[in-house]
């Protein structure tokens, strides 16, 4: 099988009406540019979404447009210059066929064929159990058979609730209830992974190493369908800056090879007229190397076949400069000493929780049930992550390892959010705080604000202003067991907010502490009895951080990393080598512009920034650049080895050899 390195992307979606697809497609001068640019792994069309063909296809449709088989040239012309070829299938979204074949298209519980919005791209879809399915893997078997492919790449494989009859009749089989939306989805979600082993067995019958991906289909479902993973993430795009960090940290527990796709797009696909900022390009290529994955920045090919030589110029400088990297990336895996506990589906607390410990440089993993768990020293468990028997028994292995714990919220308890289920967290539910009884929606946020003061006592004070604090959401109420310390106290307010029937009650100061706790300690395990991480990502109030980074040091004193020097935006983690350790310093900062657009212009510099890495696990002799191989002064003391980098200028990484 394959392992791509440097990867480049296309779409190629073209409407029936187009009149000169392919007719300027110069696959040699196109493979090339990609030779050029260093690219060892290309996605290209075999079938786009409007379910136009552009190969010799005796199942599915060519383009009416093309006049030739532009999919098996440019085949041809990569295998002779050595370019991994895979072809790309759109499995969800099938236009042209859908229009033929409304037999194959989803019916909605409403009875709809098509949705009201006819500008979205979704706004028909294939049901995986029609004929369309069979349809769909003869044409997988029939570009496997015909084309020297290194894999496939099955996009918008989304899983579409349908009640047409094929449906309809298996759930009555089946016994379930087709009326009920959770298992009407439910259903959805096994026919999806139905059809992705179908075709899964048919493309490994031809070929056994080709490379498969199913994009849409759950990351977890996909152990046993796929062989590698990628994630798809256009920070301007829709997706932010903030899901690359959190899946990053993820998708690499998962034991499977990652790539990263990015876009040149300023907004998302299809922009052809837009491009990045060459700095927040490169950007998504090193925070994606940072944490374990591979590069692959994603273009739309123009249907007449147009070279787009700005866009091969921006990739070529990035992967230049990066491709330098290539000895420290082969075989580099993180190190953590910390994991963030997640549910498979990421919320507004997982996200906060990423955020606030990647602006602590805390080295971490972010990890499921179905993660493959290492010893981390600390757990985080923000807000929401209630326990089944799988996460209960790996927490509780965890627990019995000697490991700590922060959890807040509801995080820790049952399923059902009746009680702790760990005697060791030392604390009994007794109810939530009462829902607003006027809410206050803030145009900024979008987000309920909520008077919840608290006090820390003087063991997390350090850095904290000396005062009634707000978390600004609803949290727990919790009785201390016997033994359980109180670190922080809730502190109450006049009133609620609330309509009297005379005033509006939104002015409300705190009032008295109480003996509430908000914050307590069992031993090794420190429950904050309100969702901080939610808060954090809503409201970003520094205390909280400041709050959580206290109780970090309190439970882990000698982290993997330490910084100075360096902006709270900074992101800093940690690789390992057989023999050398890499620390990856990027320093950049998505500013919002305009009233939807995160954009990053310029590199930050920063100057004599300090980085010491614990080591004592190791000796370590030198340090140096690796991008330019510079050395830098080293010393070790207190089982950290210490250097200062004189420039940080967008990114360094700093190699530190055993």
């Amino acid at each position: 099988m394959y392992n791509p390195k440097w990867a480049i992307f296309y779409d190629f979606h073209t409407q029936p009406a187009q009149p000169d697809v392919g007719e300027r497609f110069d696959v040699e001068a196109a493979t090339d540019k990609w030779k050029e640019c260093g690219v060892d792994y290309v996605v290209f069309h075999a079938r786009c979404n409007l379910g136009m063909a552009y190969y010799d296809t005796k199942v599915g449709i060519r383009h009416p447009s093309l006049k030739y088989d532009l999919f098996g040239k440019l085949a041809e012309a990569c295998k002779k210059k050595d370019i991994a070829l895979t072809a790309y299938f759109n499995a969800g979204l099938s236009h042209e066929e859908g229009l033929l074949h409304r037999d194959w298209l989803t019916i909605s519980p409403e009875g709809d064929v098509y949705k009201t919005d006819r500008m979205n791209n979704f706004m028909r879809n294939m049901c995986y159990n029609s004929a369309y399915g069979d349809h769909l893997v003869q044409m997988v078997r029939e570009v496997a058979v015909n084309y020297p492919v290194a894999g496939f790449f099955l996009d918008c494989m989304i899983p579409h609730p349908c009640v047409g009859a094929e449906c309809i009749r298996e759930m009555k089989q089946k016994g379930i209830d087709w009326k009920d939306e959770a298992q009407l989805y439910e259903f959805a979600r096994m026919s999806q992974v139905r059809l992705a082993k179908r075709i899964r067995e048919a493309a490994l019958t031809i070929k056994p190493d080709l490379l498969l991906f199913f994009n849409g289909v759950n990351f977890e479902d996909q152990t046993e369908i796929g062989n590698y993973l990628e994630f798809e993430c256009l920070p301007t795009g829709g997706w932010g800056y903030e899901s690359l960090p959190a899946y990053s940290r993820y998708l690499r527990t998962l034991g499977k090879p990652v790539l990263n796709m990015s876009g040149r797009f300023h907004t998302s696909w299809g922009d052809f007229g837009g491009i990045r900022t060459e700095p927040s390009l490169e950007y998504d290529c090193i925070a994606g190397i940072a944490n374990g994955m591979r590069p692959s920045i994603g273009d739309h090919w123009h249907p007449r076949g147009d070279i787009n030589n700005e866009v091969f110029g921006l990739i070529k400088r990035i992967y230049g400069r990066m491709q330098k990297l290539d000895p420290y990336i082969e075989g580099a895996e993180p190190k953590v000493d910390t994991a963030i506990v997640a549910h498979r589906d990421f919320g507004d607390n997982v996200l906060g929780a990423v955020r606030l410990l990647a602006e602590l440089k805390v080295q971490f993993d972010v990890v499921t049930a179905a993660s493959q768990w290492k010893d981390y020293m600390l757990l985080v468990i923000p807000d929401t992550i209630t326990f089944d028997d799988e996460l209960a028994e790996k927490v509780r292995a965890h627990i019995a390892n000697g490991g700590a714990v922060i959890s807040s919220g509801w995080s820790g308890m049952d399923t059902q959010k009746k009680f702790f289920l760990f005697d060791s967290w030392g604390i009994h539910y007794a109810g939530e705080e009462p829902e607003l009884e006027m809410r206050w929606e803030t145009p900024s946020t979008n987000s309920i604000q909520y008077p919840a003061y608290f006090r820390t006592g003087k063991s997390l004070a350090a850095g904290l202003p000396d005062m009634p604090l707000n978390c600004y959401v609803r949290g727990v109420i919790v009785t201390p067991a016997n033994g359980t310390e109180v670190l922080a106290h809730c502190i109450s307010s006049y009133f609620t907010r609330h309509w009297d029937g005379e005033h509006h009650h939104l002015y409300i100061p705190p009032d008295k502490e109480t003996d509430r706790a908000f914050v307590t300690r069992n031993g090794n395990i420190v429950h904050i009895t309100h969702p901080v991480f939610t808060a954090y990502n809503h409201f970003a109030p520094v205390p909280l951080k400041q709050l959580v980074a206290n109780i970090i040091a309190m439970l882990n004193p000698a982290p993997l990393i330490r910084t100075d020097n360096l902006p709270s935006f900074a992101r800093v983690t940690v690789m390992s080598q057989k023999g050398r350790r890499m620390v990856y310093v990027m320093n950049y900062v998505p500013e919002r512009r305009g009233a939807s657009i995160d954009m990053i212009e310029e590199p930050i510099e920063s100057r004599d920034v300090r980085i010491s890495l614990a080591i004592e696990d190791c000796t370590v002799k030198k340090a140096y650049l690796a991008a330019t191989g510079e050395n830098l002064k080293l010393s070790v003391k207190d089982g950290y080895a210490e250097v200062t980098i004189p420039i940080v200028k967008g990114w360094v990484v700093v190699v530190f050899v055993e």
